[in-house]
C-alpha cells in the first residue's frame, strides 16, 4: 500500500464520525432532490451492508473470536442488557408512543433488536472491547431471530405479531451474518498461506470507513422520499429515541457493574445496550405490507438520532466509565 493511500486511510479513521454524519446529510439531500432513485437504492442496502459486515468480521482472527466467546460474564451481560433490560425500558415508554400501529411497530422492530455492525466501530472509538462485541454478533442476531416474534406478541398481540414472519429475518441472518462471516474466515485462511491473501485482506481492511459511509448514505437516500405526509408522525418518535439513549447509558452501566466487568468490557456493554439494529432490521421493515410502510421510515429515523447520539456517547462513556 502506498504512503498516500495509508495517509488517506488514517485520515478517514481519525475523522470517521464526521464522515458518517456527512454521509447521512448527503443521503438526505439525494433523497429529497432525486426521490425517483429511492427504490433502486433500497435494493442496494443488503449488498452494501453485507460487504460492510464482511470487512468488520475480517478484522478479528478466528482464534480471537473463539477466545472471546469463552468470556461468559461479558456475553451474559450483553444478552441481559439487550433482552432483559431493553424490553423493560421499551415497555415503560410503550403506552406513550403514538397510536398509529405502523409507527409503533417500527419503534418496536428497531428498539428490540441490538446492533451488530457499527456498534463495534463506535465502541472501539470509546475504548470498548471491539473483539468481544464482534464475537457476540452471531449470538445477538440469533437471539433476535428467536425472541423478536415473542416480544411483538407481548407488546401488540397476535394480529401484528403475525405481520413479522421469521423467513425474512432468517434470510437476513444468512445473507448479512453467516455468509460474510464464512467469507471472512476463508479470507483469513488464505492470508495465512499466501502473500496475495495477505495483500487482499490488508486492502479490504482499509474499506471499513468508506463502506460504513456508503451504507448510511444508501439507507437514508432510499428512505427519505417516503417521509411525505408521514413526517409529523415520524417526528413524534424522535423524543423517545433520545430518551432511550439517555436511559440505556445508565442502565448499561448498572449491568456492567452487576457483572463486575473491566472497563473495556463495561464500555462495550453500554454501547451494545444503546445501539440498535436499524440497518439490519430495515429489510424486514421494508417487507411489511403497504399499510405498515411508514414503519421503515420510523426505523431509519432511529438511525439518524442514534448516529448523533453516538457522537455524544464516544465522549461521554469514557467519562462515565473512566479507565483505571
Amino acid at each position: 500500500m502506498s504512503q498516500e493511500t495509508q495517509g488517506l486511510v488514517a485520515s478517514l479513521e481519525r475523522h470517521q464520525v464526521a464522515v458518517y454524519v456527512g454521509a447521512i446529510a448527503a443521503g438526505a439531500v439525494v433523497g429529497w432532490t432525486l426521490p425517483a432513485a429511492g427504490p433502486g437504492l433500497a435494493h442496494a442496502i443488503n449488498p452494501v451492508l453485507a460487504a460492510l459486515l464482511y470487512v468488520t468480521f475480517l478484522q478479528v482472527p478466528v482464534a480471537d473470536l473463539v477466545r472471546s466467546l469463552r468470556a461468559g460474564r461479558f456475553l451474559t451481560a450483553t444478552l441481559a442488557v439487550n433482552f432483559v433490560v431493553v424490553p423493560l425500558v421499551v415497555a415503560a415508554m410503550f403506552a406513550f408512543l403514538p397510536d398509529d400501529r405502523a409507527v409503533r411497530l417500527g419503534v418496536l422492530l428497531v428498539l428490540l433488536t441490538p446492533c451488530v455492525d457499527y456498534v463495534i466501530v463506535f465502541s472501539g472509538l470509546a475504548g470498548g472491547s471491539r473483539q468481544r462485541l464482534l464475537a457476540a454478533t452471531p449470538v445477538l442476531l440469533l437471539a433476535q431471530l428467536l425472541l423478536l416474534p415473542l416480544f411483538l406478541y407481548l407488546f401488540m398481540g397476535p394480529e401484528l405479531a403475525g405481520v413479522v414472519e421469521t423467513g425474512p429475518f432468517v434470510e437476513a441472518f444468512v445473507v448479512l451474518i453467516a455468509v460474510p462471516l464464512a467469507l471472512a474466515w476463508l479470507t483469513q485462511a488464505w492470508a495465512a498461506r499466501r502473500p496475495a491473501g495477505r495483500r487482499f485482506a490488508g486492502a479490504a481492511g482499509t474499506a471499513m470507513v468508506p463502506l460504513m459511509a456508503a451504507t448510511l448514505l444508501t439507507v437514508v437516500a432510499s428512505q427519505v422520499p417516503k417521509l411525505g405526509e408521514s413526517l409529523a408522525d415520524v417526528a413524534r418518535v424522535v423524543p423517545f429515541y433520545v430518551a432511550f439513549l439517555v436511559v440505556m447509558a445508565f442502565a448499561g452501566l448498572a449491568v456492567a457493574r452487576l457483572f463486575r466487568l473491566d472497563v473495556p468490557d463495561a464500555r462495550a456493554v453500554v454501547f451494545s445496550g444503546a445501539t440498535r439494529n436499524s440497518l439490519v432490521v430495515l429489510p424486514l421493515a421494508l417487507a411489511l405490507s403497504d399499510r405498515f410502510a411508514v414503519a421503515a421510515v420510523v426505523v431509519v429515523t432511529q438511525t439518524l438520532v442514534e448516529v448523533v447520539g453516538m457522537v455524544v456517547y464516544v465522549r461521554a462513556v469514557p467519562r462515565l466509565l473512566p479507565g483505571r
